[in-house]
């Protein structure tokens, strides 16, 4: 499935799940000090999650162009050596600002992916939070709601490193339920039981979808209370999707980034997937040169200070792969860009 075909299967989703479309934010965050660039869906509705603004939709969707380049998510220095993190990627994202909660997004997810995209059941497994260490009681209901419709044993608990999300030190924070696909080949399937293998930094085991609970506030001494307002923040890596409706492996291999490793091959006359050094510069010059394209689109020039030096610095590594593994000795990442 093509992934434009892919994104407007789930907008039109949700659309019919009487949510509202919203457009994506600039990834150059202007209003807000504590982010340089959008690294989330949510970054947009920040005030609603803190109650500092009133929603006008109780039931929004959208796919945010994120950039994911510095401070406490930070994927460069992964880029392109493996072959599924990126810089800039689109994030799928539904929210449900006092609405519904935990059953319709839980349901809603399921749907999606098994009715609509038609995923093999058997290769979804799901975590919900559950940490004994902490003060918090475990996710009974999540836990429920997933056993109505899978079995027990793809059902894992998470601790909260993976399954409770917090905005800051301070603020709305709750448990989050993550949906992940096991890709690899049945042969290997038959190996190693795919549950052994989730959140375990394998690249063919993979999450797709967070769902995030925000039922609560974390105050500045720590503590946690329940918030009067309920909302759902989800997210669901686009890319990863796209791999995966395509049938390949790699998050590369998808027509998104198709025709610019083909373009860049043979401006190097070189066949993509000979070389290892030389495939980890090509994927890194695809990744970065979307990157780029969209921030300067959105508003960022490269520059030698903040937000502009970090566009610099993605440029530059670009530059320094395609110089270096390449032997691109002139000019080649404007010809990208119309790509």
């Amino acid at each position: 499935m093509e992934s434009n075909k892919l994104r407007e299967l789930y907008l039109d989703f949700f659309l019919s799940k009487g949510h509202k479309i919203v457009s994506s934010s600039p990834i150059l965050v202007k209003d807000d000090p504590t982010l340089m660039f959008t690294n989330a869906g949510m970054n947009q509705f920040k005030d609603i999650f803190l109650s500092h603004s009133t929603p006008k939709n109780l039931r929004v969707a959208n796919s945010q162009k994120c950039l994911r380049v510095s401070g406490k998510h930070n994927d460069l220095e992964e880029v392109g050596h493996d072959t599924y993190h990126h810089t800039m990627f689109e994030m799928l994202g539904s929210w449900s600002f006092g609405d519904y909660f935990k059953k319709e997004a839980i349901h809603w997810a399921w749907e999606f992916l098994t009715e609509v995209c038609k995923l093999d059941k058997e290769r979804l497994y799901v975590t919900f939070f559950e940490d004994s260490v902490t003060e918090l009681e475990r996710d009974q209901e999540t836990f429920d709601i997933w056993s109505a419709l899978l079995p027990s044993a793809k059902i894992l608990p998470g601790i909260k490193k993976d399954n409770f999300w917090e905005m800051g030190d301070t603020g709305p924070c709750g448990p989050c339920t993550e949906i992940h696909y096991d890709n690899r080949p049945d042969k290997e399937r038959g190996k190693v039981e795919g549950s052994s293998l989730v959140n375990k930094d394998h690249p063919d085991v993979i999450e797709i979808w967070n769902i995030v609970f925000i039922q609560f506030n974390r105050s500045k001494n720590k503590e946690l209370s329940a918030l009067p307002i309920k909302h759902v923040d989800t997210g669901m890596g686009f890319e990863r999707l796209s791999m995966i409706m395509q049938a390949v492996s790699s998050t590369y291999d998808t027509d998104i980034f198709r025709s610019l490793i083909e373009n860049i091959s043979k401006r190097a006359k070189y066949k993509y997937g000979e070389d290892k050094k030389k495939d980890i510069a090509i994927r890194v010059i695809v990744d970065h040169i979307r990157a780029i394209s969209f921030s300067i689109a959105d508003g960022q020039l490269p520059s030698n200070v903040k937000a502009g030096y970090v566009i610099r610095r993605i440029l530059r590594r670009a530059v320094r792969y395609g110089y270096t593994f390449l032997g691109l000795r002139s000019p080649f990442l404007y010809d990208l860009a119309p790509v």
